[in-house]
C-alpha cells in the first residue's frame, strides 16, 4: 500500500467512527426512542433575492422541527422533500443518522434529493433538540464558541477609482450589523479591449492579471487591514491562471481565495495550494464527505467551504470537520440562503473547533431580520450569538412571514 493510499484508508476510518459527540447524542435520546412518530413534512416558500425554501416536520408529540432546503431551483427541491415524505412518515425522528444515512439516490432527481435531504435532516436537529429540551448545540457537541463571526458580499462597482472607493469603504465600515469581512470577485476584460481575452477558454490573459492586482490593491488601500477581503471566484480559470491569479494577491491579503479552479478533486487543486501565496478555500458543492476526502488528505486547500444545505445537513458536515480536524484544516460556510439558513448555519458552526466565517447575504437588520422573532439585532459587531433554546431556538415571526411568501404560498400553520 503507498503511502498516499495508506492515508486515505486511515482517514477513511477516522471520518467513519462513531465521534464522542454522536455518543453523548445517542445517550440522551436513549429514554425517548420509539416514543415520538414523524407525522407530516411541510414545505412553505419565501420569496426575496431568491427563493427560499423552509422545511417543517410535525410529530405525534406536537412538537415541529423547521429549517431551510435549498431554494434554487426551489421547486425542484421542494418536490423532492414531497417525493421521501412519503418513506419518513411514521418513524422516529430522533434516528436522524439512520434517516439520513440509508437514503440514497438512485435516478436523474440526485441533486434535488441531496438538497431535500439536507433541508430535512437539519429540521430533524431542530426537532430533536426540542423533544429533548435542549439547545442542539448540546447534541452536537457543545459550543466552542457563543457567536460566530460572518462575511458578506460587499462589492465595489468600480476598482480603479479611488474617490468612489474610500466612499465605498467607508460605509462598509459605518455598517449598522458591524460586518468586518467582505467577499467580491475578479474583474474580467471584455474581447473587444482585450486582445488575450478568450470567453471560451479558462485563461487570464497578461492584462486581465495586471489589472486584477491593481484593482485589488486599490481596495485594500480603501480599506486597509481593518477589515478582511476574501476572494471569490465561479471554478472558471485553469491550473496556471488560478497560480497568477493568487501571485497577482500576495500583496492584498485575502483571508482566502475560493473556487478558482473547476470543481471536482484534481492533482491542480494540489499543486495550486502548494505554491499559492493566499489561502486556497473551496466546498460548497460537496454533496457528502466522500468530495471532501480527497481535498483534505492531499493538502489541497487550505479552507474547507460546504454549504449545509448542499452537503447533507449537521451531521454529515460534523463528520466532514472532523475529517479537516485530522489534518488541522479550519472551516467555514457557504450560506446564500435566508435568516432561518443563516442562523441554522451559526448554531451549526459554533460546535466546530477551529471555525472561520460563515457567509451571509442578510442580517443587514431588515425585513428578513424580522422573518424570526427576536428582542435584539441578530448581528453585532459582525457575529451572531447563538440561542440556547431548545433546539436552534427560533421561531417564525408570522406577521412577516406572511407579507414575504412567494407567489401562491400559504402560511403552514
Amino acid at each position: 500500500m503507498t503511502q498516499l493510499s495508506r492515508r486515505t484508508f486511515l482517514s477513511s476510518l477516522a471520518a467513519a467512527a462513531v465521534p464522542a459527540w454522536l455518543s453523548t447524542f445517542h445517550q440522551l435520546s436513549a429514554t425517548h426512542y420509539g416514543k415520538v412518530k414523524i407525522t407530516d413534512i411541510k414545505t412553505m416558500m419565501l420569496q426575496g433575492p431568491r427563493s427560499y425554501t423552509l422545511v417543517r416536520i410535525d410529530t405525534d408529540a406536537g412538537i415541529s422541527g423547521m429549517a431551510e432546503a435549498y431554494g434554487s431551483p426551489g421547486l425542484g427541491v421542494r418536490a423532492a422533500i414531497h417525493g421521501v415524505k412519503e418513506s419518513l412518515i411514521g418513524q422516529d425522528p430522533l434516528e436522524i443518522d439512520r434517516l439520513y444515512t440509508s437514503y440514497r439516490y438512485t435516478d436523474g432527481s440526485a441533486h434535488h434529493q441531496q438538497r431535500a435531504m439536507s433541508g430535512i435532516e437539519m429540521a430533524l436537529w431542530d426537532l430533536a433538540g426540542k423533544i429533548l429540551d435542549v439547545p442542539t448545540h448540546t447534541l452536537l457537541g457543545g459550543k466552542f464558541r457563543d457567536k460566530v463571526r460572518l462575511y458578506d458580499h460587499n462589492t465595489p462597482r468600480n476598482y480603479f477609482d479611488k474617490s468612489y472607493l474610500r466612499d465605498w469603504a467607508a460605509e462598509a465600515k459605518a455598517a449598522p450589523n458591524g460586518i468586518t469581512m467582505h467577499k467580491f470577485g475578479p474583474i474580467r476584460n471584455r474581447p473587444e479591449d482585450d486582445f488575450g481575452r478568450d470567453p471560451s477558454n479558462r485563461m487570464l490573459s497578461s492584462a486581465e492579471v495586471r489589472r486584477i492586482r491593481q484593482g485589488f490593491e486599490n481596495c485594500r488601500e480603501a480599506l486597509g487591514f481593518e477589515h478582511d477581503i476574501l476572494i471569490g471566484c465561479h471554478w472558471e480559470f485553469d491550473l496556471r491562471s488560478a497560480i497568477e491569479f493568487a501571485e497577482a494577491l500576495r500583496d492584498v491579503k485575502p483571508r482566502f481565495l475560493e473556487d478558482p479552479l473547476p470543481v471536482a478533486y484534481s492533482e491542480s487543486w494540489r499543486r495550486l495550494a502548494d505554491v499559492s501565496p493566499v489561502p486556497i478555500c473551496t466546498g460548497e458543492n460537496w454533496f457528502r464527505r466522500a468530495e471532501a476526502l480527497p481535498f483534505i488528505v492531499n493538502a489541497a486547500l487550505d479552507i474547507i467551504h460546504p454549504d449545509l444545505r448542499n452537503s447533507g445537513g449537521f451531521l454529515e458536515n460534523k463528520r466532514m470537520a472532523d475529517l479537516a480536524d485530522l489534518y488541522f484544516l479550519p472551516v467555514a460556510n457557504h450560506n446564500t440562503g435566508s435568516i432561518i439558513n443563516g442562523m441554522a448555519t451559526t448554531h451549526w458552526a459554533s460546535t466546530i473547533r477551529d471555525y472561520f466565517a460563515c457567509e451571509t447575504v442578510f442580517f443587514r437588520r431588515d425585513w428578513m431580520d424580522d422573518v424570526i422573532l427576536h428582542d435584539k439585532p441578530l448581528c453585532v459587531d459582525g457575529f451572531v450569538t447563538i440561542p440556547d433554546k431548545p433546539g436552534l431556538g427560533i421561531e417564525l415571526n408570522a406577521e412577516v412571514v406572511k407579507a414575504h411568501l412567494a407567489e401562491g404560498e400559504t402560511y403552514w400553520s
